[in-house]
């Protein structure tokens, strides 16, 4: 039963931190790269809500609740890294960025809910393995996951804004940047794009 549980987180784990699916990952960059260690409770609340959007529709994919077109999945999953790429960029340094703070948790609970979409359709093929239990599990997993990616980012912000003297503002603006830079391709190339 527990050997059951931690596969099933492994899973979930996995699912994050898997190098060819490494959109999820420049998401969750490009969401904790305004923040530093102090911010913490905010940064928890942001993937929080993003792995609750995730598990939503994970569920409903899952169980044929919601059937959505894989290819325009695939194609929104970029789009949300990028809207969330340029929006670090164009309020990069102003304060009043902590003020929207509301749009902000609801935008992350809505591409939780994309990004969710894009693994359902696995999930499915999981057979008995789509139980609500592995899906609980699963979800386990990608915060698990989500927490080490962000407290990664988090301490490389910490280690350029300190050691290497960037300011909290260019550390924002030059990882949000290069995160543009590969996800415009994935954009590009998508199926939706290139269908014939």
């Amino acid at each position: 039963m527990l050997d059951n549980f931690w596969f099933n987180v492994k899973i979930g784990i996995d699912h994050i931190l898997d190098i060819n699916g490494y959109d999820h990952v420049l998401f969750l960059m490009v969401l904790a790269v305004p923040y530093v260690f102090k911010d913490w409770k905010r940064v928890l609340v942001l993937v929080s809500l993003f792995t609750i959007g995730h598990t939503i529709s994970l569920f409903l994919g899952a169980y044929d609740i919601v059937r959505v077109n894989s290819k325009l999945v695939e194609f929104l999953i970029p789009i949300t890294i990028l809207i969330t790429a340029v929006y670090n960029v164009f309020t990069a340094g102003k304060k009043e960025r902590n003020n929207k703070i509301g749009v902000l948790f609801i935008t992350t609970l809505f591409f939780g809910l994309i990004h969710g979409l894009g693994f359902a359709r696995e999930a499915k093929m999981l057979g008995d393995e789509g139980s609500i239990a592995f899906l609980l599990e699963f979800a386990i997993g990608i915060e698990i996951a989500q927490i080490i990616v962000v407290f990664i980012i988090l301490f490389l912000g910490f280690l350029f804004q300190t050691i290497f003297r960037f300011s909290r503002r260019d550390w924002v603006m030059v990882l949000s940047a290069i995160v543009i830079g590969l996800v415009i391709p994935m954009i590009i190339g998508s199926d939706l794009l290139n269908a014939s």
